[in-house]
């Protein structure tokens, strides 16, 4: 059995006095495995946890070596497997109160949104542009360019003569453009 007299006062921070020193030593030397292996049970075989909470109840023994007085009622392994159980609860409540950490099904990471925010905010901003833009110039950028149609096809659906579709896509690039430089998106 453990045979060490606690001093009253214990100063929990700093370093260890000599007797509380050998006071948790022998607390390890004596309990340790034992105390080891119920947290063990107690966290489901995890076994860092079980080492954390070893840990926490030894650090909690050298805060309080009152509850080692021999006044006390009860053994010194009871109440270190006590603490040991509380806290193992404790630690289960605080897990269930945080909410669960879920990861993104696509497998993205951060950047890649940016880069996909980016890119969304961009079109935004040019679709905007665009909105400002003649609706003789609109029209020909979206033919050309968003229907994927050539100078001819473009000419025929607008009823436009070529030479006029070549002229307005032209003069539409250039007030894009200054559109688009306004807005930050181009340098």
């Amino acid at each position: 059995m453990l045979n060490l007299t606690v001093p009253a006062t214990v100063q929990p921070m700093g370093e260890l006095p000599p007797l509380d020193e050998r006071l948790v030593r022998a607390l390890y030397a004596e309990h340790g495995r034992a105390l080891l292996g119920y947290a063990n049970r107690l966290t489901g075989g995890d076994r860092q946890r079980a080492e954390d909470i070893v840990q926490e109840t030894l650090l909690r023994a050298w805060q309080h070596p009152q509850a080692f007085s021999p006044e006390r009622q009860g053994t010194v392994r009871a109440w270190l497997f006590t603490v040991a159980r509380n806290l193992s609860i404790d630690g289960s409540r605080a897990r269930a109160a945080r909410p669960a950490e879920v990861e993104d099904p696509q497998g993205w990471e951060p950047s890649a949104i940016d880069a996909e925010l980016d890119g969304v905010l961009n079109r935004m901003e040019v679709s905007e542009a665009m909105e400002r833009l003649s609706p003789q110039h609109r029209e020909v950028i979206r033919e050309i360019y968003f229907a994927d149609r050539s100078v001819a096809q473009a000419s025929a659906d607008l009823g436009v003569p070529e030479g006029t579709i070549k002229s307005r896509c032209y003069y539409a690039l250039r007030a894009l453009r200054v559109l688009c430089e306004e807005r930050g998106l181009l340098p």
